[in-house]
């Protein structure tokens, strides 16, 4: 599983100038606020367009600016999850995992759903109205949703970061069963150290719309610039 991401852009008084190559399963992006993180995997998604970029995943090029290539973002085959779940309402557990499914192009459906349920622990909130769960299932329906729709790349953009302990220690095991299961490359984004080195095995840092460095999680450290406070 291969990601190559190169990205030059300004949005607003904020420019991204950001280059990463890896074969890892799980890649973390790190930094303080601010740094780009979030941009940086709007490029990865096509939700943001760079001035000059190029996304390729396992060999399919999703963006090329020099060749003209713009995937949109519904057709990439890439799943994302927000720091906020973004559930409908309306729909019932069951219902919102099979929007994710329905997404999914037939030919590219290669999940299915009693295997997200059964990975998640979902199957005992089926039946559920969304606004009835806690925060961390929630969050589970979310990512479940995503991978019902086959992604190619699954994109997790500080999912933890709105729950409090408690729904933080609650959700990560099952973060922990998506990473050693499921047969996706994850690209995980956070500023909490202790998420970075228990999730993922790659680490890239990001400062000031940057990469400043790719290194293994377990080389994170706490101090001037891999800070949980940062």
């Amino acid at each position: 599983m291969s990601l190559e991401v190169e990205a030059r852009t300004h949005l607003g008084d904020f420019s991204l100038d950001a280059r990463l190559t890896t074969d890892d399963k799980v890649i973390a992006v790190f930094g303080p606020s601010g740094a780009g993180k979030t941009t940086l995997v709007n490029v990865i998604a096509g939700l943001v367009r760079p001035k000059t970029g190029l996304v390729v995943v396992d060999g399919a090029v999703l963006l090329d600016t020099a060749a003209g290539i713009d995937i949109p973002a519904h057709r990439r085959r890439i799943g994302y999850v927000f720091q906020d779940s973004r559930l409908f309402p309306h729909l019932s557990v069951r219902q919102n995992l099979l929007y994710g499914q329905w997404f999914a192009a037939r030919d590219a459906r290669q999940t299915a759903l009693d295997e997200v349920a059964e990975l998640l622990d979902l199957a005992p909130l089926f039946k559920r109205a969304t606004p009835q769960l806690s925060g961390g299932e929630k969050q589970r329906v979310a990512i479940g949703r995503a991978l019902l729709s086959s992604p190619r790349l699954l994109l997790l953009d500080e999912p933890l970061s709105s729950l409090d302990h408690a729904r933080k220690q609650e959700v990560m095991p099952f973060l922990e069963r998506l990473r050693d299961h499921a047969f996706v490359k994850i690209v995980y984004v956070s500023h909490a150290v202790a998420e970075v080195k228990r999730l993922a095995t790659t680490v890239v840092t990001m400062r000031d719309g940057r990469v400043t460095n790719i290194k293994p999680a377990k080389d994170l450290r706490v101090d001037g610039s891999d800070s949980e406070s940062a």
